[in-house]
């Protein structure tokens, strides 16, 4: 069963950039309700594009360094990723059909 993985400012490089999956990167925090909504949407995703997609979840409270470097200003912020690239970035919770079509354009 696969779960959304975390990672940090010491994890970033090698489990987004260097992953040779397509990667949704969401920018969440514990006190943010919209963050906590998506959550099991994301959870779900990953569950079933395990193998073909990766999920990651960037604590913006712990990972500042990162949030900025992607210039995070509000959360939920998700980065649709392939070959180290941003393809696509939302703002907000979205239905799961729609990340799924945005994850699905990347495979």
């Amino acid at each position: 069963m696969a779960k959304p993985i975390v990672v940090t400012d010491d994890t970033f490089q090698s489990t987004v950039l260097e992953n040779s999956l397509p990667v949704i990167v969401d920018f969440w925090a514990e006190w943010c309700p919209p963050c906590k909504m998506i959550s099991p949407i994301l959870e779900q995703i990953a569950e079933e594009y395990d193998g073909k997609a990766a999920v990651c979840k960037v604590n913006v409270d712990e990972n500042q360094e990162l949030a900025r470097k992607y210039e995070v200003r509000s959360i939920p912020t998700l980065l649709f990723m392939k070959d180290g690239e941003i393809k696509e970035q939302v703002v907000g919770a979205l239905p799961k059909d729609q990340l799924e079509s945005r994850l699905n354009a990347l495979l």
